[in-house]
């Protein structure tokens, strides 16, 4: 039976219903649809006790069905983009989805991002969604078994990701949550703060696909190892900016893999409020939303855009499946995907 905290979303192009599922600790909450396991809102208390929805996200199930961006949505099979839509596994050679030319990115054409997932468990702090994705699916190998547990805990918000199959298979699970901490409606994100806890990144080509190189960021506008505003440097004559339109790359995160670690720390000096994300995971793709549809309409007619959100997306490399030298992302029948980050929030005074 639905409650307050359970509710009715609306209904797919294919009749399929999806629900609204709240969380609330009293100090956060949320609310996640079981479309796309998506992260609809996250309100947060600033500095002056005044929760802000620090998450992008639309009124209605049908934008997020027909709309671009992946806002607030769990994306796989494999997050991010594979080069070609080309990969070779134990011998065979795969196609995929050219979904983003001329590659194949976040799962393909209908990815876990666009599918309705089922509600395991629901209590007041914690959600767990799960998902099976059968063998062929999107031309992947394999029958994939998910589940995303949201989990609300103090001041912190923790995604834990499971996956096991029955084929050797690729698999990288993220969230594609676009963060404003002064607000989901309050405009650009160029002065906000940002720290990356990494030495290094991966350098990419036009298409996004990262050239198999790793390399410092030391003395370049990809060094946030040290709380830098997002706009301060995105404009740089940096090739690596310039033919990304701005910061849309993954980072190497300092540590070791498997380990819960620092990964990135965003502030906003207006709203006073701060967030860190920890991470089990290897990488962090930080995108400045550079490609956000100019005048898109959100969440109470709220106006996005480029520039307007920052992703912080816990991954394994893009095209790990074919980059030998990065951490695999091949998920075997006798081994589990279980990883972990975690959102923790607190506010500065000013």
């Amino acid at each position: 039976m639905l409650n307050s905290s359970r509710q009715l979303f609306g209904y797919t192009k294919d009749d399929l219903a999806v629900e609204t599922l709240t969380l609330d600790n009293g100090i956060l909450s949320c609310d996640i649809i079981t479309f796309g396991a998506a992260l609809r809102s996250l309100r947060v208390p600033d500095r002056s006790g005044i929760k802000r929805d620090v998450v992008l996200g639309y009124d209605t199930l049908e934008e997020y069905e027909s709309h671009p961006g992946y806002l607030g949505a769990v994306v796989g099979r494999v997050a991010n983009r594979i080069a070609g839509g080309r990969f070779t596994m134990n011998g065979q050679t795969y196609a995929l989805a050219v979904n983003d030319p001329p590659n194949h990115l976040h799962g393909g054409n209908v990815g876990f991002s666009h599918k309705v997932w089922s509600v395991v468990e629901h209590t007041s702090t914690l959600v767990t969604l799960a998902l099976t994705s059968p063998d062929g699916e999107e031309c992947y190998p394999g029958t994939m078994r998910v589940r995303v547990t949201y989990a609300l805990e103090g001041n912190t918000l923790s995604m834990r990701y499971q996956a096991i199959t029955d084929r050797d298979t690729p698999c990288n699970l993220t969230g594609h949550a676009y963060f404003n901490l002064n607000g989901h409606d309050s405009g650009p994100v160029t002065d906000q703060c940002l720290r990356i806890y990494a030495e290094n990144y991966t350098p990419s080509d036009a298409t996004n696909i990262p050239t198999g190189e790793i390399a410092p960021v030391a003395g370049t506008p990809m060094d946030f190892r040290k709380a830098t505003p997002i706009g301060a440097r995105i404009n740089e004559p940096f090739h690596q900016l310039i033919q990304a339109n701005g910061y849309d790359h993954n980072y190497v995160i300092d540590g070791e893999m498997g380990t819960l670690r620092k990964a990135a720390q965003a502030y906003s000096p207006t709203s006073g409020i701060s967030m860190d994300v920890e991470t089990t995971l290897p990488g962090l793709h930080f995108y400045a939303a550079n490609f956000l549809d100019e005048g898109l309409t959100g969440k109470k007619g709220a106006v996005y855009g480029p520039r307007y959100a920052f992703c912080l997306e816990t991954q394994f490399f893009p095209d790990a499946v074919n980059q030998p030298a990065f951490p695999s992302v091949i998920l075997k029948p006798d081994g589990v995907y279980d990883h972990t980050t975690v959102f923790s929030f607190c506010c500065v005074k000013g």
